[in-house]
């Protein structure tokens, strides 16, 4: 599952060789949410590392990823991930909409709401 988020780059890492195979690259998402600023880290790897070298600290980007999370057992205690997978960057323009929210359904997707007035649920 895919999401979306707008926001400001706040923080952008070098790219780190992790391993011979794998490399990673880390930047930070600001993101207004009301009285509250809230403070994402994403990570880009392998070829998608070089999509942030278009960007700059303080441009407004929209963010598509992917969440993932996994366990991890040490000593006996698990204890839990979660990554931020981005895998596009796109600049926005002004007056775009800005939140979190799950990337677009196709059209023909069916939908499970109703919009008629006329149902018989309580609620």
């Amino acid at each position: 599952m895919s999401f979306d988020i707008q926001g400001k780059l706040h923080e952008i890492f070098a790219e780190n060789q992790v391993s011979d195979k794998f490399k990673k690259r880390e930047f930070v998402l600001e993101i207004p949410d009301g009285s509250y600023t809230q403070y994402a880290k994403f990570q880009l790897t392998q070829d998608k590392c070089s999509l942030l070298d278009q960007f700059q600290k303080g441009q407004e980007v929209k963010v598509t990823f992917n969440l993932s999370g996994k366990p991890f057992n040490k000593n006996g205690e698990t204890l839990y991930f979660t990554n931020l997978q981005a895998w596009r960057l796109e600049p926005v323009s002004a007056g775009a909409n800005q939140g979190g929210t799950p990337a677009a359904a196709p059209q023909d997707a069916p939908s499970f709401y109703s919009s008629d007035a006329d149902n018989d649920l309580p609620f």
